[in-house]
């Protein structure tokens, strides 16, 4: 592949028009199904026979378990919990996804914005619900808190209502921006392995550490969109002015 930016490129493996609006299944959409896919089976896998003593398949799922609990606990206390479901399912598509993408021939959907930012606004959307549905009309709040001079309402409510707004695009665009920088370098080092010809080892061992780094920033940024996540989530339905 000469263009390192080809592996990015969007594939229609079933063009579909409707109604004038694009509906076409690609090549991301394939990776994300497989991905739904992969974390319910190994899931269905570790748990069909669960136990009082786990066994390592058990305990492995169990242990991603407790860390969604001991991060949600950290960022949204006690009333958090409710949403273990939400923020499990968020954190394992967003890992699996990454590492899957580390994967020769797949297709890393996490480096393109319009589906991570469609994530994004999903979360963004979900914040406003639960804050609405927690707090009521109070969650207005956010924009203009109790005991401000009236006066200061047209400079503060743009300001918080572009702070919400950026939230899901900082979300975005950092998880994007990382795991496209980290396999251009993949791709760029792949080809020096094959010109270099008998030092083609020099690439190869400084390609090999880079996908160990890789996987490890797969987790990280995982970790990182989850934890913020849960952060803005925290802020919505805070009772706090």
């Amino acid at each position: 592949m000469e263009n390192p930016l080809e592996q990015f490129a969007i594939k229609k493996l079933f063009p579909w028009q409707a109604g004038g609006v694009d509906l076409s299944f690609t090549n991301s959409s394939l990776c994300m199904v497989i991905t739904v896919g992969v974390i319910v089976i190994a899931m269905l896998l570790a748990l069909r026979k669960c136990a009082i003593v786990p066994t390592k398949k058990q305990a492995f799922a169990e242990s991603i378990y407790d860390f969604i609990n001991g991060m949600i606990g950290e960022t949204l206390g006690h009333e958090g919990y409710k949403f273990v479901a939400l923020i499990f399912t968020l954190f394992t598509f967003i890992a699996v996804g990454n590492m899957l993408g580390l994967l020769p021939y797949s297709f890393t959907f996490t480096s393109h914005i319009a589906a991570v930012g469609t994530l994004s606004v999903f979360c963004l959307l979900l914040n406003i619900f639960f804050g609405l549905k927690h707090r009521g009309l109070k969650y207005f709040h956010t924009f203009f808190p109790e005991g401000l001079p009236l006066i200061m309402a047209p400079l503060i409510i743009p300001v918080e209502t572009l702070s919400l707004l950026a939230k899901p695009f900082s979300l975005t665009i950092r998880l994007a921006v990382n795991m496209s920088v980290g396999h251009i370098m993949l791709e760029v080092l792949g080809t020096f392995i094959l010109t270099m010809g008998l030092f083609g080892f020099i690439p190869l061992i400084a390609d090999m550490c880079i996908i160990m780094f890789e996987l490890f920033v797969t987790l990280l940024q995982a970790y990182i969109y989850t934890t913020l996540s849960c952060v803005y989530l925290s802020q919505a339905i805070s009772d706090e002015e």
